[in-house]
Formats: structure tokens, C-alpha cells, sequence
């Protein structure tokens, strides 16, 4: 994975017309479940909305030895949804160029993430609980705002795939864009996920088909 710290946004470009993703940021303070088990907790957010979270790869490194864990910090996310229709955030990295871009080259590299205290350069253009999505919408309600985004991941390192999984959102889409691969730009509100814009790419292609490579 690479270092958000060596990026302008912590949300890359898109590389691919049909790239498959679903990434955000939220600002909260993470608190391990159990002192013992450090990579499950949950964020709680300046309304004290708690959202539950797990801490993925290296990154549990640099929280340990460079953060301060009591106070709020922008959290790079993989957002997924819950039958119980929690969200659930994996906290994939951080965006405090202030604090991070500190670090040595070699610290920097232990880590999955990037940047950190809270100064004009830490915010990001779309602020805070901002999500970008990208996948097939497979189901719309638009009466009572409800939809459906299938996103598809990369292929692991031993080639195996991953499943697809599935994202909740609140927002009116037609249903005559039900198949089609969309980009959804999407806010936080505390337990959910807002459809701000909606831009219709295209028919979803088929499975293997050429651009159907699944990216966060």
C-alpha cells in the first residue's frame, strides 16, 4: 500500500473508468475495545456518534508510537455496511501531514498511511466524512432514498479475488440507472452514508471483462 503522506489528497485519482472503490475520511478518536486488542474498537466523532472500526495492516504501528490516541485525528477509511445497518469503518491509514511528514524516511516506511496536528494542511478540499464511491448500483428505492452499491476489490497477492461486498446509502436515484457503474461522491451522517452526486459512467461490464479491475 502506498504512504498517503507522499500524495496531495488521501484519496487518490481515479486511474480507471470502471475503478471499483469505496474510501472516505473521518475525523473521531479511535478506541481499542480492549487494551489487549488494539485492532478492534470504534471511532467516536465530535457529536459522539461511535461508529465501529477495526485498525488494518501496519498501520497500528504508527498509532502506537507517533499518535496521540486521546485526541481526534482524520482517519483514512474503508467504509462496509452491517446487517444490523451499522456502518463499519477500517482504519486504513491517516491524514496529518503535519505530524507525519516529521517522521524519518525509514519510520515513514513501517506504516501504511500518511500525515498529523491539526493545521490548514491537514484538511482536505471536501472536509470531513467525505466518501468516494465507485461500483454497480444494484438496487434503488428512490421513495423511500435507499440504494445499493456493489464494489468489487483487487485481486490478492496469491490471485485469489476477494468477494464483492455490498454499501447502503440514503439517496433518490432512478431506477433506470439500476446495472449501471456510478460514481458517487457521499457524506457521514452519523450512522450513515448521504448521496451527494451522482455520476453515471456506463453499463456495468460483464465479470472479466476488461476495466473490471476492483480497487478501494
Amino acid at each position: 500500500m502506498k504512504l498517503f503522506s507522499m500524495r496531495e489528497h488521501p484519496i487518490p485519482q481515479v486511474t480507471e473508468p470502471l475503478q471499483y472503490r469505496a474510501i472516505g475520511l473521518v475525523r473521531g478518536i479511535y478506541k481499542p475495545d480492549d487494551p489487549d486488542k488494539f485492532t478492534r474498537g470504534h471511532l467516536v466523532d465530535s457529536d459522539e456518534v461511535v461508529v465501529e472500526a477495526v485498525v488494518l495492516g501496519r498501520v497500528m504501528t504508527l498509532m502506537r508510537k507517533h499518535l496521540e490516541m486521546e485526541k481526534p485525528h482524520l482517519w483514512v477509511v474503508y467504509p462496509r455496511s452491517r446487517k444490523s445497518n451499522c456502518l463499519h469503518l477500517q482504519i486504513a491509514g491517516i491524514w496529518e501531514p503535519s505530524t507525519l511528514g516529521k517522521l524519518s524516511d525509514n519510520e515513514s516506511e513501517e506504516v501504511d498511511s500518511g500525515k498529523s496536528l491539526m493545521t490548514d494542511k491537514d484538511q482536505i478540499p471536501e472536509g470531513d466524512d467525505y466518501f468516494s464511491i465507485r461500483g454497480e448500483l444494484i438496487f434503488t428505492k428512490p421513495e423511500t432514498d435507499e440504494l445499493v452499491v456493489k464494489v468489487r476489490q483487487q485481486p490478492r497477492a496469491d490471485g485469489s479475488r476477494p468477494l464483492p461486498f455490498k454499501i447502503k446509502l440514503k439517496g433518490n436515484v432512478p431506477f433506470e440507472n439500476l446495472r449501471k457503474f456510478v460514481c458517487l461522491d457521499v457524506r457521514r451522517t452519523g450512522q450513515e452514508l448521504l448521496l451527494e452526486k451522482i455520476k453515471i459512467i456506463g453499463p456495468t461490464p460483464t465479470h472479466g471483462a476488461k476495466g473490471r479491475k476492483g480497487r478501494l
